[in-house]
């Protein structure tokens, strides 16, 4: 066998041992169902001091009785992006829908739905509140008090809503919130001490979930706590929350970070994020915790504790995203809302250095061509092109051993049976004529790391949720829906459902042209001589063929266009240095009857005419 053909071999072998490996050793997380649950405290304070932040760990003077469902008066919420309410039963902002998105492909399916209220099947919510720090302050707003509307009749990007709340003894509690038109609300609490003593308090924020939500459970996609404490992300599944460490009267798991002056915290879903943020320069304590009573999972932010002196008003500013992940709004929120590393709220990966730019220039592509499809095959040029050096020289180095085979012919039938003779002299052969027989595997490895990045970014941005291609590429971070099994839809029933056990030969047309496409490019070499090597080549464009058939189709597109590029780069290159490939000649071959045993000893008895 001639060492192109050796080497894409092992190219190709190595790329899928990779690609099998990864998911051995990462295989997705068995999903829990979600429990049930019955109480949730406020973010708890401890010994609080004026200008110090709670101490935010369980043992609080503040514990509160978990929000129950009551029925409560509603303002509506309403803008480009968001719709939904916030009830006055404890200020809560807990019923919000995306008005762009929609739970499947069908427009006339539901609304995504972030944020849900007690007493739905997933209860999910922000809250802000004041805690007491020493002495008394008399009742304070918790998550079952009843606001009363003081100004506003429904929020929206130019209208704010004013709550109010007198505790009876001297302080009157205000919370102002507006939005704009994407997912950023802004909550400003204030206190007015109407009372002759000054008084000390602490804001707080927590956004809460009851019960583990339904996750992708997928190892490649953080899903859980995100938050950044003064440049450093942090993630913590929810699987992990329960092994957290034991809150001081072991009721419940927490950690504990102390930020001095830029970050947040909050929940990341695949596409969706619930984020609080303190101002820009405020030192908080950032508190997650997790409940083992009530499998409530928690995120506080506990800011520093004010003095209100008598007749004074002190405020808090607080900011909470509600929305989808979008590359550009997060981005917005970073650079000119002073959000330190918010675009980091997007699961980049391990490999961020290369999904961030392939990103960037795919969101720049999708914007100037306006076709999501046609901007990923227009990426897949433009990362050939870079890459295009190095597989240059790959590619010249391929088609100069395609000029030696002549003379390793010589070298094998001079050494015989030596073969340290013979690997002596073709080394001698590859640097007289300064050949690397490695080379060849240098195309197919470049690949490795950019297909890793490029799948990632396909996963987890939202940019390519529900985008169309063409024809029935209606979602390219879905598989290929057509199906071979019902001849692409000629037949009168439907493609077998993804998650039953047809659906693994249940081909779509992109994954056989995927297939076609890598077999076409093997066919510029003609196959080893070797038996096992010969069936090896063979069947590799079939098996990645299937192992690839349910990955997204703007995945499977990129390695259809990289393959198209790849067979045209290296055909002229061959074509440029005197090597001819004779790709028909080599399909040809691979569909030649193989001869009998019979037949092959007759051909080659003694004193048979060779043909």
């Amino acid at each position: 066998m001639d060492d192109q053909n050796k080497n894409l071999i092992l190219a190709t072998v190595l790329s899928l041992v990779v690609i099998l490996g990864w998911f051995l050793i990462f295989p997705p997380e068995e999903q829990a169902p979600s429990p049930e649950v019955d109480e949730i405290s406020t973010a708890p304070t401890e010994d609080l001091g004026p200008g110090t932040a709670s101490d935010a760990v369980p043992g609080s003077a503040l514990e509160q009785a978990a929000p129950v469902a009551q029925e409560a008066p509603r303002v509506t919420v309403e803008t480009p992006s968001l719709t939904g309410s916030l009830s006055l039963r404890g200020g809560r902002i807990d019923d919000l829908s995306l008005a762009d998105y929609h739970e499947t492909l069908d427009p006339e399916s539901p609304l995504v739905r972030l944020l849900s209220p007690v007493g739905s099947d997933t209860p999910y919510y922000a809250v802000w509140g004041w805690a007491p720090v020493g002495g008394e302050a008399g009742p304070l707003p918790g998550p079952d008090t009843l606001w009363t509307l003081e100004s506003g009749e429904t929020l929206t990007p130019d209208s704010p809503v004013t709550l109010s709340w007198d505790n009876g003894e001297g302080l009157v509690f205000r919370r102002t919130v507006s939005v704009d038109d994407k997912f950023m609300f802004d909550v400003e609490q204030t206190v007015e001490n109407t009372t002759d003593a000054p008084v000390t308090l602490a804001p707080y924020g927590f956004v809460a979930r009851h019960g583990e939500p339904d996750t992708q459970g997928f190892f490649i996609l953080h899903e859980g706590v995100v938050r950044m404490t003064d440049g450093t992300l942090e993630e913590i599944d929810y699987g992990d929350m329960p092994d957290l460490e034991p809150d001081a009267r072991g009721a419940g798991r927490v950690d504990v970070a102390e930020v001095a002056g830029n970050g947040w915290t909050g929940f990341t879903d695949k596409y969706w994020m619930t984020t609080l943020i303190p101002e820009p320069g405020t030192p908080f304590r950032s508190v997650v915790r997790y409940s083992d009573r009530s499998e409530v999972y928690q995120t506080d932010a506990v800011l520093p504790a004010v003095e209100v002196a008598p007749g004074a008003t002190a405020s808090s500013e607080t900011r909470l995203f509600a929305g989808a992940k979008e590359w550009e709004a997060i981005r917005g929120y970073q650079n000119e809302g002073g959000i330190e590393g918010f675009v980091d709220s997007i699961d980049w990966g391990w490999f961020f250095f290369l999904t961030k730019p392939i990103f960037m220039l795919l969101h720049f592509l999708n914007g100037l061509i306006g076709n999501m499809g046609w901007a990923i095959v227009a990426l897949t040029v433009i990362l050939k092109a870079i890459v295009f050096p190095l597989a240059y020289r790959s590619y010249v180095s391929m088609a100069r051993m395609k000029e030696l085979q002549p003379e390793m012919e010589k070298l094998k039938e001079q050494a015989g049976d030596d073969r340290q003779k013979l690997q002596q002299g073709m080394m001698k052969l590859y640097k007289e004529n300064k050949v690397n027989p490695a080379s060849g595997c240098l195309p197919i490895l470049l690949q490795i790391p950019i297909f890793f990045s490029l799948y990632k970014v396909i996963f987890v941005t939202i940019e390519l949720r529900h985008a169309e291609w063409f024809g029935w590429i209606r979602d390219l971070s879905a598989p290929d829906p057509s199906s071979i099994l019902n001849l692409f839809g000629l037949l009168p029933f439907d493609a077998p459902d993804p998650t039953s056990f047809l659906a693994i030969i249940s081909l779509g047309v992109l994954p056989i042209l995927l297939g076609i496409s890598m077999w076409l490019q093997q066919k510029l070499n003609p196959a080893p001589t070797d038996p096992t090597q010969k069936m090896v080549f063979a069947w590799m464009p079939w098996v990645f063929m299937f192992m690839l058939g349910n990955f997204a189709a703007g995945l499977v597109l990129y390695w259809i266009t990289n393959n198209v590029i790849t067979f045209v780069q290296q055909y002229a290159i061959m074509r440029s240095h005197g090597a001819k490939p004779d790709v028909f000649g080599n399909i040809r071959s691979g569909f030649k009857r193989k001869p009998k045993p019979a037949e092959a000893k007759a051909a080659n008895a003694p004193g048979k005419p060779k043909k």
